[in-house]
């Protein structure tokens, strides 16, 4: 597979603070990437420099085997870059800022029938002889999205792109990811796990300026296990400060959560801890001292939400409550 974005070293700077720190990674054609991490993370600050819009403190950057400090251009001419906030000119009409688009990257392809073919992929025709200004949000990134397609890149970097959209919307724009990604390299950054997880082949996490995990959503769902960690989850009746305090004390144990109320009386928790220890038996133990039922007990794979919080110790719960709660089947 060839590689068409080379990332090496990678280090930004500004002062004191550091954005990014010796970030590498390769990513191959016809894949789609999400790139995932909590607000302020570095996610944007790697984009940037990807696509040239800022320069690195330290490392290197290759778009389809051109370095973009020694052949900028070159490499320019095979990205397509919607940033979280696009640049648009709300006293143009979308067919003009598109035909703008069209001649600032010099595109080859038949003018009409190239940005037919776009707004028909972004869904957007309706809308084409609109003024931008008269448009809602959620046009808006879409429109800011066809500005990406204008030339047809072989790269397309993709920043919160379903920032803005309703639920529908943000449908169709992951269809779209996932059908762009048959025949071009996208890179989707977002903070929100779902969206990541819904189209990309491939994650990698960043925090604090770091790359803290890179693969598959399968890898990374199941590499606790080679890293020698373990889930259970268990339904026990009893005083939910008593049994958590309980838990917390048996060695190995490095993570417990109560997930709240599941009939009278009876909480789950979810325990996190070392494979090296079988917590069942110690666990088993101390509810039969202290006469604290087991109802149910079930052990399992932690889930990409527990890697992501693991590895990122973020507000992610806070930020993304709904969805998270929809998922595990609770109410707040």
């Amino acid at each position: 597979m060839k590689t068409m974005i080379e990332v090496k070293n990678l280090s930004k700077r500004y002062g004191e603070n550091i954005a990014l720190s010796h970030v590498s990674f390769s990513v191959g054609e016809n894949t789609v990437v999400g790139f995932l991490g909590p607000n302020g993370a570095g996610k944007s600050t790697t984009m940037n420099i990807i696509t040239g819009y800022i320069s690195a403190s330290e490392g290197s950057v290759s778009i389809g085997g051109h370095n973009t400090l020694d052949e900028p251009n070159e490499a320019k001419k095979l990205i397509g870059y919607m940033p979280e906030m696009p640049p648009l000119y709300a006293d143009m009409t979308v067919k003009e800022y598109l035909n703008f688009v069209y001649e600032l990257k010099k595109v080859k392809l038949s003018r009409e029938k190239h940005l037919r073919e776009i707004c028909a992929l972004s869904r957007i025709t309706d809308v084409y002889n609109r003024l931008i200004a008269n448009l809602s949000k959620g046009y808006r990134q879409r429109v800011g999205l066809a500005q990406a397609l204008v030339g047809n890149p072989p790269v397309l970097i993709l920043d919160e792109p379903t920032v803005g959209l309703d639920p529908k919307q943000i449908i169709e724009v992951r269809n779209l990811i996932r059908n762009l990604g048959k025949n071009h390299t996208v890179i989707l950054s977002s903070h929100i796990l779902p969206e990541v997880q819904a189209v990309a082949d491939r994650i990698m996490i960043i925090n604090r300026g770091r790359l803290v995990a890179d693969g598959t959503p399968y890898e990374l769902e199941h590499g606790s296990e080679k890293n020698g960690e373990q889930k259970l989850t268990v339904h026990m009746e009893g005083d939910p400060k008593e049994i958590k305090r309980a838990i917390q004390s048996i060695h190995g144990v490095t993570r417990v959560t109560n997930d709240g109320l599941r009939e009278p009386g009876v909480y789950e928790y979810e325990i996190d801890g070392s494979a090296k220890t079988d917590l069942r038996r110690p666990l088993f133990g101390i509810a039969s001292k202290r006469g604290w039922p087991i109802l149910s007990e079930e052990s399992s794979a932690l889930s990409l939400e527990d890697v992501f919080l693991r590895l990122t110790g973020s507000t992610y719960l806070s930020d993304n409550a709904d969805q998270y709660f929809e998922r595990k089947g609770n109410k707040k």
